[in-house]
């Protein structure tokens, strides 16, 4: 059962910590924690077997038996009066429940698990679909090469939904650590010879999703395996790299499933 302590003061020494961390896209690599507001992401992260360090909700929450049971898969609850928790969001309207996860750096990069490979995606919400896309999809992996959005930020978590928790994420390596998987990589391009279906594509895979503007890096493309082409019978010049990822995993989904 989760210690239950309540706060009433804006200058309680863990609401000023987290009001820091609120304010900053990447202070959880210098805090070594990371702040998840709203009941899907609190909910989300305790159904995969975490255990949040600390659940702050508001007193009002606190009343509802659903929220109630969320908060208290913490190990330490905190309940806030209503008015503090906007200090703790991001939000125009705050979540009346968040809580405090642990997170270090260094992760090792998982050589043989069917992977994603971020090259310096700047949009948040793109970073955080591509994440859900790849959950959803069967892949466990996600490595971000430097100058890619921060992972653990609000917004990715926002529009990961809760794929963060059941991914293996490593972020801010450089293209060199690339070495360190095992597995073919592949790139799409306009200019690709073979549409994406035209294949067989390999698995387990790490696919490579770059830069909303800029691509691939020239460097990466050439240590792909494959680049294919995804059609685009409307015309159009382009998807959005949160769309095309979506489109590539789900081709690699479809092709291997007769196979498993």
């Amino acid at each position: 059962m989760a210690q239950v302590k309540s706060v009433t003061s804006r200058d309680n020494p863990l609401l000023v910590r987290l009001r820091k961390l609120v304010t900053d896209a990447a202070g959880y690599r210098r805090a070594g924690e990371v702040w998840i507001e709203g009941e899907h992401l609190c909910a989300a992260y305790a159904q995969r077997g975490g255990v949040a360090a600390q659940a702050v909700i508001t007193e009002s929450a606190w009343r509802v038996a659903a929220l109630r049971k969320v908060a208290n898969t913490a190990a330490t609850v905190t309940i806030v009066p209503d008015a503090l928790m906007a200090g703790l969001s991001t939000l125009d309207s705050p979540p009346p429940l968040g809580f405090v996860l642990p997170w270090s750096a260094g992760g090792v990069i998982q050589a043989a698990a069917p992977s994603v490979v971020l090259d310096r995606l700047q949009d948040a919400g793109n970073v955080g679909a591509v994440l859900r896309s790849a959950a959803a999809f069967g892949f466990t992996q996600v490595l971000a090469l430097r100058g890619t959005a921060a992972l653990w930020s609000a917004k990715v978590l926002r529009a990961g939904m809760g794929a963060h928790f059941g991914l293996h994420l490593v972020e801010g390596i450089d293209e060199q650590a690339l070495g360190a998987l095992h597995l073919p990589l592949v790139a799409t391009s306009s200019h690709a010879a073979q549409a994406l279906h035209e294949l067989t594509l390999p698995w387990p895979c790490a696919w490579v999703m770059g830069h909303e503007g800029q691509g691939v890096s020239s460097a990466l493309q050439a240590r792909c395996k494959l680049t294919v082409r995804i059609p685009q019978p409307g015309g159009e010049e382009s998807l959005n790299v949160a769309a095309a990822a979506a489109v590539c995993f789900y081709e690699s989904a479809r092709q291997r499933a007769p196979r498993e």
